[in-house]
């Protein structure tokens, strides 16, 4: 099929993609009728598959009823269901969702939260992030500056936030030969320590980390005891953890959240594309 002129920016400036016409189950076809198994549910997006009856059925009946109301002067029966089921279901400690239009978006509101947080408690000086190389947090600025991948990062480098980056819990490639994945761990984590240290443990907000490695360093699973770790580590100075679960989160490693296989809670987690199932843009 010829594809006339776009006037969309598409990622590819040089190249127009195929037109997708229809989407069932786990393939997508395009405007010749060719059939592509979406193998990895888009950028790990569509884990319910397309053209679900059921999620469709559901979006049909919302809509009869009601596709918009301004959350400054209204909340909705489904946003507070969705709220109620995503707490009850989060690690304990866990008590409200914050809903935005996807990851990148849920992760600046993340970054936000956890500034008015000292701002309120009276501790505005709290200004730093620290966040860890190779990472991937999304593309709006703030998301853009906590992420570690150096290439996304170079052409905005001059407006980017201040973000401290340490290391990556990259076993594969960092763990030494003569010591054992715990010991990998707690060496992450005495990093994190000293870097707190070294930029002044009033002066930090957050560590920000993805509980599992996605769109940059490929799968990269956290060594047993790093979360704790970590976590241990915020706690004694006073630094929020913020955890990324955008790609990670809702049931991709066997449980709802990732973080819930070592028992580590943060103060802020984001999750957005399965949640979404790509039916609906979300991020919380």
């Amino acid at each position: 099929m010829h594809m006339p002129t776009t006037h969309i920016l598409h990622r590819h400036l040089a190249h127009t993609p195929p037109v997708a016409v229809a989407g069932r189950g786990v393939t997508l076809i395009d405007a010749d009728g060719k059939v592509y198994l979406d193998a990895s549910g888009g950028a790990a997006v569509s884990c319910l598959g397309h053209g679900h009856p059921e999620v469709l059925a559901a979006m049909h009946a919302q809509i009869d009823k009601l596709a918009y109301a301004h959350t400054s002067f209204f909340t909705t029966e489904v946003a507070e269901a969705l709220a109620d089921t995503l707490v009850a279901t989060a690690p304990a400690g866990i008590s409200h969702a914050y809903f935005v239009s996807g990851g990148s978006e849920a992760m600046e509101a993340a970054l936000k939260m956890a500034r008015q947080y000292f701002v309120e408690i009276g501790q505005p000086q709290r200004t730093h992030f620290i966040a860890r190389r190779q990472s991937y947090h999304g593309n709006t600025l703030g998301a853009l500056s906590v992420g570690g991948n150096q290439w996304r990062r170079a052409a905005f480098a001059p407006i980017l936030i201040p973000v401290t980056h340490v290391s990556p819990c990259y076993a594969y490639r960092e763990q030494r030969a003569d010591e054992s994945a715990q010991a990998y761990g707690k060496r992450l984590a005495h990093e994190l320590d000293e870097t707190i240290q070294r930029l002044g443990t009033d002066r930090v907000i957050a560590f920000v980390a993805e509980t599992v490695g996605g769109a940059t360093a490929g799968v990269l699973t956290p060594v047993p005891g790093y979360l704790r770790a970590v976590r241990e580590v915020c706690d004694r100075h006073g630094v929020l953890l913020i955890l990324d679960e955008v790609m990670c989160g809702m049931g991709r490693t066997g449980s709802l959240h990732a973080c819930e296989q070592e028992g580590v809670v943060p103060d802020l987690l984001a999750v957005a594309k399965g949640l979404g199932g790509g039916y609906q843009p979300i991020g919380e």
